[in-house]
């Protein structure tokens, strides 16, 4: 995202403010129409000004094929646009109506076991059926036609949360022409690709192949690489061929569907240039213990630039977060008083522009009766949740001029789904769901980061590197074509690499490379790994820095999970390790290479080693800070710019009262008071700074140029 516009436009340029609101379901309370004036009047009061509608309505809108009821939609449309309220209006795809499941059973999803679902549920549905395609193209193209001039129409909602994948004899034709097609028709290329040669699983043709199966193929690891590709493909296919009449009717009105976070099941790099804009649904575990609050809220703060990072910056929306508690957890724990405030600003801070709830009015039955909502059960305005609500909502208004701003980060960090999933299906390492712990290493990178405040992207293997300083890469095991080569360009060009253990494995078809590891990555590390070590959970090691290394770090730090032994060739080591018997082999190393340079750590180490390796490096490097400020244990920094002023978001998620010294003098904009000096912050508190031009003539709070 280096290099372009600071700031962008409003989500829609007819509607520019930040938008605050909910999923509304109007049509679950058709038979009592009292209750849709009931809510116009709360969402005035909570000062919600968009509302998602129309998501799993596709009964209420056409109860029996070929017979459409709009008018409940009409009204609800009307009854926003008279109080000068928008709709983000989605199609209801996610779940079909049960005739459609009787009359077509073909548009029902098969499962792994190839076993066909039953009708129920959300999702159950095949993206390959061209019945379910044409259905959804057509109830689309009658929803844009009705509503394309409608003054309430904000943005379209395609779907809700795509997910799953679908083994009918339909979608095994279809991965069977992709593969022709990824393959160039040639047999023996897949093969190869495959290493098919290992068990004899080598295919004749391309009518052999089935998709991985619980009680067939499922250990050849690019089938199942592939096999994940296809899903995203085929899913994005879908969700084009949803968009196709909203783009012919309503080419003004931008479009998105909410995605899941690090949802492993589709590639969100492939779905995201389709969208106009991306949006995420939120549901922290917040005061549930096992981790700090603040190292929930880092662990957010990662999704939160993962999803800006996914259009190049670009403000996002926060399609959905829970105004108190969910339904769905283990335990179902209250939000604190203040988390809903700081908890909805953090989204803000890290490039939402807007902030929507799950869900607007609880359900009086089903699985979500008892889900948290804006307006509870009984009925009215006088409850906690509903005041907190409202109290983000005056907050939204008092934010309206950061809409539309945005960050240029210094550093980015690789987090990149097929990394993911060839490392998830690796055996290696420690093997079980999610015990290599791929996720949770770059989380534990990114925190060091979010506790200097240290704006950061996270992006994957083929964003461009250009642009920023330092590009982190846990590992890095896929490397894809031309990755190795760009990221040696960066590094010769004066780019800081760090990478480390478990990275230069494999190809894109999850091939091992010869020639030793980290493969491609060997000349710019200057490093040869030769073997990795997993550790029980009760064993560790250390790391342990040499007197004159290049970050002056001293001491002995913890290493844990993975120890990789590696041979420093023409890196120069700054860590060896303190124990076992590889004990004084290297652990850290730097290799110069070109006018840059390219760090390797050899182990997985406790969170404390991250925390003064980065802020070493930050100050070497002079990294971007939203705030040039020391910043307490649980509190964090992060910066919007639109160009011209800064606004940083200074935000406790700690259960103390904490302090900050900050540099200058800016409005707070939530009080609207002048601060300079000390900055008090309560538990859970939040405050917004506002550094114009004329407030940051001095070096200590200036922007980055």
């Amino acid at each position: 995202m280096n290099g372009k516009p600071q700031q962008y436009e409003p989500i829609n340029a007819a509607f520019p403010h930040l938008l605050h609101g909910g999923d509304y379901n109007p049509d679950q309370w058709i038979k009592t129409p009292e209750i849709w004036d009931e809510d116009m009047r709360l969402m005035k009061l909570a000062g919600c000004n968009a509302m998602s509608v129309g998501i799993f309505s596709w009964s209420s809108l056409e109860p029996e094929e070929g017979r459409f009821e709009f008018n409940w939609l009409d009204t609800i449309m009307d009854k926003l646009a008279a109080q000068g309220a928008k709709a983000i209006l989605a199609t209801p795809s996610g779940a079909r109506p049960a005739w459609m499941s009787r009359a077509y059973p073909e548009v029902l999803r098969v499962e792994a076991d190839r076993h066909r679902n039953l009708h129920g549920l959300r999702h159950n549905h095949c993206y390959t059926s061209p019945v379910y395609r044409e259905k959804t193209e057509r109830i689309n193209r009658l929803l844009a036609d009705r509503y394309k001039d409608h003054p309430s129409l904000l943005v379209w909602h395609i779907s809700n949360e795509f997910g799953g994948e679908c083994h009918c004899d339909l979608c095994q034709d279809a991965f069977r022409n992709w593969l022709r097609s990824r393959y160039g028709h040639d047999i023996e290329a897949l093969n190869l690709a495959w290493w098919t040669g290992f068990w004899s699983h080598r295919f004749n043709g391309f009518d052999q192949i089935e998709s991985p199966a619980p009680h067939g193929e499922n250990a050849v690891h690019g089938h199942n690489l592939d096999w994940k590709r296809f899903v995203t493909f085929q899913t994005t296919e879908f969700m084009k061929n949803e968009m196709k009449p909203l783009r012919e009717l309503t080419p003004n009105v931008p479009i998105t569907t909410n995605l899941m976070g690090t949802y492993t099941g589709l590639d969100y790099w492939k779905m995201a240039p389709e969208l106009d804009l991306v949006s995420w649904d939120n549901y922290p575990s917040w005061h549930c213990g096992g981790m700090k609050t603040w190292e929930l809220a880092a662990d957010i703060s990662f999704v939160h630039d993962l999803t800006r990072s996914l259009k190049g910056g670009k403000p996002f929306m926060l399609m959905e977060s829970t105004p108190s508690i969910v339904n769905w957890q283990p335990v179902n724990k209250l939000k604190r008083p203040g988390m809903h405030r700081l908890s909805s600003l953090q989204a803000v801070a890290h490039g939402s522009d807007t902030v929507q709830y799950f869900q607007w009015r609880k359900s009086r039955g089903a699985s979500e009766k008892l889900h948290g909502a804006v307006v509870d059960h009984v009925g009215h305005e006088h409850t906690r949740v509903f005041r907190d609500v409202a109290e983000v909502g005056e907050d939204l208004r008092k934010l309206a001029p950061i809409g539309g701003s945005t960050v240029r980060p210094d550093v980015a960090l690789i987090y990149d789904w097929e990394n993911r999933w060839a490392i998830d299906d690796a055996q290696a390492l420690r093997n079980g769901p999610g015990q290599k712990g791929y996720e949770q290493a770059c989380k534990a990178h990114y925190r060091a980061f979010w506790k200097l405040g240290v704006p950061v992207d996270v992006i994957n293997e083929d964003c461009d590197f250009a642009g920023y300083k330092l590009v982190v890469a846990p590992m890095l095991y896929m490397l894809r074509p031309g990755v190795a080569e760009r990221l040696t360009a960066f590094v010769e060009a004066g780019g800081t690499l760090v990478t480390g253990y478990f990275s230069g494995y494999v190809d894109e078809s999850d091939l091992c490379f010869l020639g030793g590891v980290p493969g491609p990555l060997r000349k710019v590390t200057g490093i040869w790994a030769e073997e990795i070590d997993s550790l029980h959970d009760n064993d560790e090691n250390g790391i342990r820095f040499a007197a004159d290394n290049d970050l002056k770090l001293a001491g002995t730090y913890k290493a844990h999970t993975y120890c990789e032994l590696i041979h420093a060739e023409t890196a120069r080591i700054a860590a060896t390790y303190a124990s076992d018997f590889y004990a004084g082999r290297p652990a850290v190393t730097v290799n110069a290479y070109g006018t840059g340079e390219a760090w390797y750590v050899a182990a997985r180490s406790e969170f404390a080693f991250l925390r003064d390796f980065y802020a070493a490096l930050t100050g070497k490097m002079r990294l971007l800070r939203a705030l040039d400020a020391d910043l307490p244990e649980g509190v964090t920094a992060v910066l919007r710019t639109n160009g011209k002023d800064r606004f940083v978001f200074l935000m406790n998620f700690s259960e103390a009262r904490q302090a900050v010294r900050m540099p200058g003098e800016a409005e707070e904009m939530l009080s609207g008071k002048r601060m300079q000096g000390e900055v008090a912050l309560e538990p859970y508190d939040v405050k917004v700074l506002h550094y114009r031009q004329e407030d940051c003539r001095q070096e200590d709070c200036r922007q980055k140029d």
